[in-house]
């Protein structure tokens, strides 16, 4: 007897035909139970390339954060209670999540500019300096020493948009790009009455970092010295930290307990961390509870057919036929159905993660557009432990008819 003609007798004989329609609610929800376990190991994971991956950035979740104490109506007349004392300094470095704290200091000694030609502005101009390390785009020509006459200062790059789309229009100033804000010199009136000292500003760089005008230590600390107020210089009202992990959750919990403030978007990744850590394990545990449901399902369905086909199964072990064999002969009329399942949830996790691709570019991030690693390993497993389970218990309902 020829194997095609043994296999068909085999299918009459032990697949009679019955309804199917549980046998495709199983497969069914099995598909939609692996789709749900593969988009939530997605999830996870697209959150950790965003925050860990080599596209990181200070656009998203920053590891470095900018921070002070809150200011509430309590302290509104205590100029000292938003000041960092040492001890505050020791407990933050303290931090799990703090890798390294920088001290930013501000000019306490009067700051006068002016700008001629087009751009007739003066104003006081408050001045911060920070470490170099902490600084995000490092001029070639940051330094500065008594008796220079040049000064060099970097500016955030938001007051320059702010200063293009909202100071410039409403004053009928031009508006200026990055070049040309480089090439306008700053005239810098330092000191008071008849004790005052001029010296010319350019702008060297923009930060995205920090929010302020930022100058060279040895010039702040130059300033406070001569021309500062007595007991002012040495006070801390921001620190700059770098972060391990600014998302975390506990982190965030710190700056609030201790009332520290920063800039809301830089927490913004802890918030959506919180609804990541509780949204996927769930979403992995409805996966993993609907997938049980369908393969309990799936299998009771093949022990149906196998102890409705009871008396040709032991028929056909009478005449000759091994257990193995007709295991391997049942396995392989359901398995297929398995890979099925398993293709369509694969197409479905392919398609999610193009898409989310997409999604995040405007936002200036960067996704794979295939999933990651962990993706596929969870793809793996729940196919290999489908399979197992499945072909054990063909083999054991086979062996029940013995």
């Amino acid at each position: 007897m020829s194997d095609n003609v043994q296999k068909d007798l085999l299918k009459k004989l032990l697949l009679r035909s019955q309804n199917r329609s549980r046998l495709w609610a199983a497969i069914a929800a099995l598909c939609v139970g692996t789709t749900l376990l593969l988009l939530s190991v997605m999830i996870w994971w697209n959150f950790r390339e965003l925050l860990y991956g080599k596209n990181q950035n200070d656009t998203l979740g920053s590891t470095y954060l900018v921070i002070g104490k809150k200011v509430t109506d309590q302290k509104m007349g205590d100029a000292t209670a938003t000041l960092f004392t040492p001890q505050d300094v020791d407990s933050l470095g303290k931090v799990p999540q703090v890798e390294d704290i920088g001290l930013i200091r501000s000019n306490y000694f009067p700051v006068y500019a002016s700008m001629g030609g087009k751009l007739p502005l003066s104003t006081d101009l408050p001045l911060q300096c920070v470490p170099d390390k902490f600084i995000d785009k490092m001029p070639a020509d940051w330094k500065w020493e008594p008796g220079n006459v040049y000064l060099p200062i970097i500016v955030s790059s938001q007051f320059l948009d702010d200063y293009n789309y909202g100071f410039a229009p409403s004053q009928g100033l031009p508006q200026l790009s990055e070049t040309s804000v480089k090439s306008i010199a700053i005239s810098l009136e330092i000191g008071n009455g008849d004790n005052k000292e001029t010296v010319l500003a350019h702008v060297v760089g923009f930060s995205d970092r920090i929010s302020s005008v930022l100058a060279p230590e040895s010039f702040i600390e130059y300033g406070n010295k001569k021309y500062g107020k007595p007991g002012m210089t040495d006070r801390l009202s921001q620190l700059i930290i770098k972060a391990k992990d600014p998302s975390d959750v506990q982190f965030a919990s710190y700056l609030e307990k201790h009332n520290y403030t920063t800039n809301p978007e830089n927490l913004r990744w802890s918030r959506m961390r919180a609804i990541v850590e509780v949204v996927t394990p769930a979403t992995g545990f409805l996966a993993l509870l609907l997938m049980g449901i369908s393969t309990l399902v799936f299998i009771l369905f093949i022990e149906l057919t196998i102890a409705r086909a009871q008396h040709s199964v032991t028929l056909l072990l009478q005449i000759g036929y091994s257990p193995r064999y007709l295991s391997r002969f049942m396995t392989s009329r359901f398995l297929p159905m398995i890979l099925g399942t398993v293709l369509i949830s694969m197409v479905l996790a392919i398609a999610g993660q193009f898409a989310a691709s997409i999604a995040v570019q405007p936002q200036g991030l960067t996704l794979s557009t295939l999933p990651g690693w962990p993706v596929w390993t969870a793809l793996a497993l729940s196919t290999a432990i489908l399979v197992v389970l499945v072909n054990k218990y063909i083999s054991d309902a086979i062996k029940k008819q013995i």
